[in-house]
């Protein structure tokens, strides 16, 4: 299933809470989704118009064999008249 690749929604970050203020949410997704994918996914799941989608890979720290996130970081645009906290 295609929700599946959503991990989870991210609110431990102090700049996560304060996108939640202006209607954009965080989620870590799985790193071979790609934008539209991502919108489509927010879309469909939790009935809302998405604006916006940006991601990023963040940052790890240095372990002796090196390794990359095994997630994306994904910053959801909402409507204004759409919430994912109903």
């Amino acid at each position: 299933m295609m929700l599946d690749l959503v991990k989870y929604p991210v609110i431990r970050t102090e700049k996560a809470t304060r996108l939640i203020e202006t209607n954009q949410f965080s989620f870590d997704v799985d790193v071979r989704l790609t934008k539209p994918q991502i919108k489509k996914l927010i879309e469909e799941f939790f009935k809302v118009k998405v604006l916006a989608v940006n991601t990023h890979r963040p940052p790890r720290k240095l372990k002796r064999l090196g390794s990359s996130p095994s997630f994306k970081r994904a910053i959801i645009a909402v409507d204004s008249s759409d919430s994912l906290l109903k």
